[in-house]
């Protein structure tokens, strides 16, 4: 089982690696390395704006992308085809999209975007289909709710320490092959650099997922036994009939978007208010460092408190960071303990969220009738990207609205320009925090003993029509003879 775990904790590393490339630096090789020379910002804006459209699109297809994993019969399982070959065509597409597209953007930028375009979306979808089928293993690698949060729980510390590990190599590394491949000094940073960063990335998205596809496995039973064919036309139904996955979604997407919008914003903060743009950097080894506690940490507290204490007691002390922010005012060093605050939950109330939808598998087969794995995992990372996609249309209009664009500086902004960026940075968020641990406290009910009891019903329940079948099949063969 060890073996296991690790081989599932390699592939979240790999897999947020990835991740966080793509959403996080993409647009500053767009901004800061595709196009410079070009005098004008118009081609970085249409090509962050495809991104966004186009993700916003493909929202719509992850269910449709869970239902055909759920309809996948192969010798390596349901799963693992698809992760091996999204990991396989996304990392060819992410260094790609860090590419000037074979000289594209140069020579015919009209050609550029559309060759672009068809780029990502296939890159987008592949990743998709890994995304969710590799999140999607939760149910099948085990039934039970305490090996569950043991995957759950090194699957997230590994997915910390990938996301947190890019932080720390992505300047060193493409600083590495500017140099190398360019023959530039200092800290100037090319084209080249940026495509060598983007190889070892998908070097390692790639490694990761051939981790996790030859070191995990599968369970068979009964339970899992019982699984029909998903058509497209109930992908959508599947999830609306599964009430407890609607109200678990519903307010994880206002958790997520509530900290997705802060987080974003923290940057805007230390440059306009504190007057500081160099002390961020601190906030990336500030959560890295909590995140490796925070992570371990979930099922000794889980065990104590139950997920709903996880859940709502990591909303509560979040909100005691945003207070802190609010006293924050231009001292760096309140920011730091406030963001410590504010972000040591939030790993602990991922997990909470990702093993109460996986608990929501069984949930909806006992209740509808039907197991639906991938269809129902697919909530999660829908949820992210929408989270995504309007948090970055949140962002711009704060920063717009608040005057904090161009070359404008901390004494530029007007007291209403700064109550504007509040709102949007803390108290917006805070209010979503509050309706988002309302909605888990009062309308999620699957607990962790509710699965339990629903596990064995559902195994008593078809234990009982097997042996129903068979004594069927023996009177019918007794009557033939």
């Amino acid at each position: 089982m060890i073996k296991q775990y690790f081989s599932y904790a390699l592939g979240a590393f790999g897999h947020d690696a990835f991740y966080a490339t793509l959403n996080t630096y993409f647009a500053m090789f767009v901004t800061g390395a595709l196009f410079v020379g070009k005098g004008d910002a118009a081609e970085a804006g249409i090509v962050t704006t495809m991104v966004v459209v186009i993700r916003l699109v493909e929202i719509a297809f992850d269910p449709m992308i869970g239902g055909m994993v759920d309809n996948t019969d192969t010798k390596m399982g349901k799963f693992k085809p698809w992760l091996l070959a999204g990991a396989i065509v996304s990392s060819i597409g992410l260094i790609l999209m860090f590419s000037s597209l074979f000289g594209l953007a140069d020579s015919n930028t009209s050609i550029y975007f559309l060759v672009f375009g068809i780029v990502f979306v296939i890159m987008d979808i592949f990743y998709s289909f890994k995304d969710i089928s590799f999140w999607s293993m939760l149910p099948a690698l085990s039934v039970d709710t305490k090996v569950r949060n043991r995957f759950g729980t090194v699957g997230r510390f590994g997915s910390t320490l990938g996301a947190q590990g890019v932080i720390i190599v992505v300047v060193p590394l493409v600083t590495y092959f500017s140099q190398k491949f360019s023959g530039t000094h200092g800290d100037t940073q090319t084209r080249a650099g940026w495509l060598g960063f983007a190889v070892v990335i998908g070097l390692v998205s790639l490694l990761g997922a051939l981790a996790t596809f030859f070191g995990t496995k599968e369970t068979k039973n009964l339970i899992r036994e019982n699984t029909e064919r998903t058509r497209f036309r109930d992908v959508f139904k599947v999830i609306a009939e599964n009430d407890q996955l609607m109200w678990l979604g519903f307010s994880y997407l206002l958790f997520a978007l509530s900290y997705v919008v802060t987080n974003s914003l923290l940057m805007y903060y230390f440059r306009y208010v504190i007057g500081n743009p160099n002390a961020y950097s601190v906030i990336g080894g500030v959560t890295a460092f909590l995140g490796i506690i925070s992570v371990p940490l979930f099922p000794i507290i889980v065990s104590k408190i139950t997920r709903r204490g996880v859940y709502v007691g990591g909303i509560c002390m979040m909100l005691v960071g945003y207070l802190l922010f609010n006293f924050a005012g231009d001292s760096a060093m309140m920011m730091y303990v406030a963001d410590a605050i504010f972000f040591f939950p939030y790993p602990m109330i991922f997990l909470a969220a990702l093993m109460t939808i996986t608990d929501s598998v069984e949930y909806g087969q006992w209740k509808n009738g039907s197991r639906n794995e991938s269809v129902t995992l697919s909530v999660r990372p829908l949820i992210d990207k929408l989270a995504g996609a309007f948090s970055t249309g949140i962002v711009v209009i704060a920063a717009v609205q608040a005057g904090m664009t161009g070359d404008a500086k901390p004494s530029d902004i007007t007291a209403h320009g700064m109550f504007i960026f509040h709102s949007f940075i803390f108290y917006m968020p805070m209010i979503l925090l509050v309706v988002s641990a309302l909605i888990y406290q009062f309308k999620v009910t699957l607990s962790e003993k509710e699965h339990a009891k629903i596990v064995r019903k559902l195994e008593k329940k078809l234990k009982t029509e097997q042996a129903e079948k068979q004594a069927q099949s023996e009177n019918e063969l007794s009557a033939k003879d």
